[in-house]
């Protein structure tokens, strides 16, 4: 692949950062009342004309097989992000940004139990990590009780459900991106996404009467929401695209850090300093376990 130069690193930092800012914003927002399929919707819909303008110069030139893998992408990326906004609605940002770090595990686990590909060496080292780091979160609101309390947790419980969605997605943004480029598929992302979202969008609103006054009140956060999330997602390509895989996940891991600070400024969450040690203990176990694979 060569030397990808400072470009890549660059917007490594750039989804580093605007992630667990998109994620403080989803918690900020759903706390206030915005359906969850009404954020997503709003998200994809602020972000579209951006992705009309570079669809429409892109013509005919993309394949059936781009908008197939484009849609199966947005589709599983609306579920994961539904299932996010309903964790953060219900949990501590700096509970859930960790939680990330299990990602590994949800390609891992699988092919063990299924296919006999047992984690050799370092995998072993990294996957403890991870466990003994997430033992140090605590539940909700820092409730200590048992270890095993983090798992106990409604919200946590779909945060590892967001997981499978991400997983499956991000194989089929890397289908996407093979057939076309990190702008294209992004726009593609952003179009079809506003597609699934909106017919839910729909019926939340009518479920909810008071939503359109909501949004109204709070629509300056619902602009940055849009935001970071664009330039987290545009920035997810523009990594898949230029660097291996197993450097970039390496590299997204430190958002756990920033949720985990995000958490405690913005909304109260207490035990900062035990947190912030196992989202640390949590990353580094992650960041080996993709590196020796």
């Amino acid at each position: 692949m060569g030397d990808p130069g400072l470009t890549p690193w660059l917007v490594i930092a750039l989804r580093v950062i605007s992630n667990p800012c998109s994620n403080a914003l989803q918690k900020g927002l759903a706390g206030g009342g915005w359906p969850a399929p009404v954020l997503l919707a709003f998200t994809h819909g602020v972000l579209g004309p951006v992705a009309m303008v570079i669809l429409l110069r892109a013509g005919d030139s993309l394949s059936w097989v781009f908008w197939l893998w484009s849609l199966l992408s947005a589709a599983l990326a609306v579920a994961a992000n539904w299932l996010i906004i309903e964790a953060v609605r219900r949990s501590d940002l700096s509970l859930l940004g960790p939680i990330n770090a299990y990602k590994p595990w949800v390609s891992l686990v699988p092919g063990w139990f299924l296919l006999g590909e047992r984690p050799e060496g370092w995998q072993w080292v990294g996957m403890g990590l991870v466990f003994l780091g997430s033992l140090l979160l605590g539940g909700t609101e820092g409730r200590r009780g048992p270890p095993w309390a983090l798992f106990l947790d409604r919200g946590v419980q779909l945060r590892f459900l967001a997981l499978v969605f991400s997983a499956a997605e991000a194989v089929t943004l890397k289908r996407a991106l093979a057939v076309s480029d990190p702008v294209r598929a992004f726009a593609g992302w952003v179009l079809l996404g506003f597609l699934v979202a909106a017919p839910f969008a729909w019926k939340a609103r009518a479920a909810c009467p008071h939503a359109g006054t909501v949004a109204l009140g709070s629509l300056s956060a619902g602009l940055a929401l849009a935001l970071t999330t664009g330039l987290m997602q545009a920035s997810t390509f523009v990594v898949l695209d230029q660097l291996p895989t197993g450097i970039a996940l390496s590299f997204f891991q430190l958002s756990a850090v920033l949720s985990v600070f995000l958490g405690w400024a913005f909304f109260g969450e207490t035990h900062f300093a035990r947190r912030l040690a196992g989202a640390c203990i949590m990353a580094l176990g992650s960041a080996l376990l993709v590196a020796a694979r």
